[in-house]
């Protein structure tokens, strides 16, 4: 079985905070957001709702494109969001790990 990698957005609300993370286990990570297990800007700011995610099978790809994606400005992130997800729901409840 190969391992799949995810970059991630969550957001606080529709045109909200936003976060962006990677994982080797989307549904677990975001999960952990959801709970308040992951301590800081995400617990701080109520940022708990998969708005984005990409899938890769490189680590190393993924983290490039995270990296990458922190560096956008928000109009290019909400964009990148709407393309996937014009309604902003909550896309936790499609995940299977």
């Amino acid at each position: 079985m190969q391992i799949q990698y995810h970059v991630y957005i969550l957001a606080s609300k529709r045109n909200g905070t936003l976060y962006t993370g990677v994982t080797n286990c989307l549904s677990r990570r975001v999960w952990e957001h959801k709970i308040g297990v992951v301590r800081g800007f995400t617990e701080k700011y109520n940022v708990k709702t998969l708005v984005y995610y990409e899938e890769y099978s490189d680590i190393r790809v993924a983290i490039t494109r995270e990296k990458a994606l922190k560096k956008w400005n928000r109009a290019w992130k909400i964009r990148l969001i709407e393309s996937m997800n014009p309604e902003w729901n909550d896309l936790y409840e499609e995940l299977a790990c």
